[in-house]
């Protein structure tokens, strides 16, 4: 049986197990604890029956600064999905389904126009779990991480950013259907 909670500090003695995947960013305490100071409603935490950390959630609500406003990378109100892990042994059981439905209603409550990620574009199971949860490419963000995992010596891998619209979008207008033929660099992004 896994719960689902709030994160708390003494979480990140705990998470690390979460983070060993190779695919998975890996950030300083201060980055988590700035999430968890600015953003605690969107940093939830799955725990076994044993106590144990098997996925996190960790995402934020923002816009583009006012000095973007009049850019064609300006980005409205809308939720950011930072980081969404499980542990290897946790997988397929709906832990990530069920954090990403959480941060979603939170985005919903916020009045957010969408929720976005960024996600290696040789991540092919993690491509698939969002495309099935109604995320969709918007643009792909040119050697946006700093080195390929799968080939250290390819240098950058591009990203996909992916979105999913919210209930203020009715409309649609922060989705597009043919966004893998949308490229940008890394500093065009917010």
């Amino acid at each position: 049986m896994v719960r689902f909670r709030p994160f708390r500090p003494d979480d990140l003695n705990r998470i690390s197990k979460c983070n060993l995947d190779p695919l998975t960013e890996t950030y300083d305490l201060s980055f988590y604890f700035q999430y968890y100071a600015r953003w605690p409603e969107l940093f939830q935490v799955a725990e076994d029956e044993r106590g144990s950390i098997v996925g996190y959630i960790m995402g934020k609500v923002e816009s583009s600064p006012d000095y973007l406003q009049y850019s064609e990378h300006h980005l409205p109100w809308h939720a950011h999905i930072t980081a969404l892990t499980v542990a290897p042994e946790a997988r397929r059981s709906g832990i990530g389904t069920i954090l990403t439905e959480q941060l979603e209603a939170a985005a919903d409550k916020a009045d957010a126009w969408f929720v976005d990620l960024f996600v290696r574009k040789s991540n092919a199971n993690a491509i698939r779990f969002y495309e099935g949860m109604g995320y969709s490419v918007y643009r792909v963000v040119k050697d946006y991480y700093g080195e390929n995992v799968n080939d250290p010596t390819a240098g950058g891998e591009d990203a996909y950013d992916m979105r999913k619209p919210m209930r203020r979008d009715k409309g649609l207008k922060h989705i597009r259907d043919d966004g893998r033929n949308h490229f940008v660099n890394p500093e065009d992004v917010f």
